[in-house]
């Protein structure tokens, strides 16, 4: 076959989680090996692919708007689209009967497959014809083992070190789109690692639907995290996300003692009501949570805790919201991800539950904890108040380039006036917190010295 891949040029949209950003860069380095070209202009582009997520309806409506824009698009001009990753697994057959515009589907475990079935999708439009290119199936040992992802430059890098997911969560699609859980060679994590240390990153975050359940011979998570955060020359390792149902105490140790391993856990509770937590097939209840959490605060109380909630899941009733309400007060988290339920289809949730929560009760439930988590994020960042961290410099700030912008070990984004000095992204600065809102810390370089 002749390969067209040489003239033409690729914009890739990401929608999503952050394994939707790597697998993004593992795209990349597979269309790149085989000729294809980049662009970040998709008006230039001879193909555009969206890498979609099917987790939050956000996302999913986003693709649809982004699919009606192309539409115009591609009736000036000839123009391949394709719909990759979670939402061309499991809306495969609502994309190929109502969606005419997409030319290729290619599900989270078929990207190798991506070169070639551009190819054909490219040859049957200068032949003049329509033909869909599909390639959805799911694979029990696919995790891109030997294909290292095409980063843009940062101070922050993604690896996955798993696939797939078996917890089956009701409201969840991810086992479904992404199959089930396998685990990559801890030796490939290390050397993936190592590679990214000498290309200059100093923060990596390890990702997996649910890390804590990595395993890979005798190796578990926390024996892999302690080894990534061993390695010469890295400054910070974070990961995400784990599951409360599986945090044994090694890992517990390694987060609050390894001065590498970042002081931060992402601990979804999701719901705080144990009918609605059995409904969700989250496999703990309310009080083995806030145990969990005892112990982690037991082990170091400077951990800060983040959360994901939703709030409406099906059958709901004010009380057993109350319940959640409760829980985020008692734990205290830093910050909070809170959802409105929407309903996914081929979920579990889907087929033996109704949606039966009005949307308004949703839209209240949901504004009454983001109040919440705003008043406990305030006072949790304003307890930092004349206190000195150390942040890891991630650029300029978003709202002016005379400031920086970074984190703090805990994520917490600080903003400082750069002042003329010498500091550069992936510097660890101290800063002295002067002022802070719900969201960022404010503050001033401590110099050595004096201030």
């Amino acid at each position: 076959m002749t390969n067209p891949a040489s003239a033409k040029t690729v914009h890739i949209e990401t929608f999503g989680c952050q394994m939707n950003e790597y697998d993004s860069e593992l795209i990349r380095a597979i269309l790149r090996k085989e000729g294809f070209a980049f662009t970040e202009d998709k008006e230039r582009a001879d193909i555009v692919l969206m890498n979609t997520c099917a987790v939050r309806e956000n996302a999913h409506n986003r693709v649809y708007g982004h699919l009606a824009e192309l539409k115009a698009i591609k009736k000036q001009r000839p123009l391949i689209v394709g719909v990759l990753g979670c939402m061309a697994q499991n809306l495969k057959k609502e994309l190929t009967e109502t969606e005419p515009i997409v030319d290729v589907l290619v599900g989270p475990d078929a990207y190798r497959q991506l070169p070639n079935l551009l190819n054909r999708a490219i040859e049957s439009q200068e032949q003049g014809f329509l033909q869909k290119v599909i390639a959805v199936d799911l694979s029990e040992y696919e995790t891109y083992e030997d294909i290292l992802p095409e980063r843009a430059e940062g101070v922050n890098a993604w690896i996955a070190i798993m696939r797939g997911c078996d917890n089956f969560c009701t409201f969840c699609v991810v086992p479904y789109t992404r199959g089930r859980e396998r685990s990559r060679d801890p030796q490939g994590v290390i050397r993936e690692a190592e590679q990214l240390i000498a290309q200059g990153f100093k923060q990596i975050t390890l990702l997996g639907q649910n890390v804590n359940s990595y395993r890979f011979g005798d190796w578990d998570f926390a024996r892999l995290i302690t080894a990534v955060a061993n390695l010469p020359g890295i400054e910070r390792v974070r990961f995400t996300s784990p599951h409360p149902k599986d945090f044994p105490p090694a890992l517990l140790d390694a987060v609050a003692g390894h001065p590498k391993i970042c002081k931060h856990i992402h601990l979804p509770l999701q719901s705080g009501n144990d009918r609605i937590l059995d409904l969700m097939n989250r496999t703990y209840t309310r009080r083995e949570y806030l145990a969990l959490v005892e112990e982690i605060r037991r082990r170091n109380p400077e951990i800060a805790l983040t959360t994901d909630i939703i709030c409406g899941f099906c059958s709901e009733t004010e009380d057993e919201f109350l319940d959640t309400y409760r829980t985020v007060e008692a734990v205290g988290y830093h910050s909070a991800f809170i959802f409105k339920y929407s309903e996914r289809k081929n979920t579990i949730a889907a087929r033996k539950y109704r949606d039966d929560v009005p949307d308004a009760v949703k839209a209240d439930r949901v504004a009454r904890l983001v109040d919440l988590q705003k008043r406990m994020s305030l006072r949790k960042n304003r307890e930092l108040l004349g206190r000195t961290v150390e942040v890891l410099v991630e650029g300029d700030a978003k709202r002016s380039p005379s400031q920086w912008m970074g984190r703090t070990d805990g994520n917490i984004t600080v903003v400082w006036e750069k002042d003329g000095l010498e500091t550069k992204p992936g510097d660890l600065v101290p800063i002295l917190i002067q002022d802070a809102s719900a969201t960022t810390l404010f503050g001033q370089p401590v110099i050595r010295g004096g201030f």
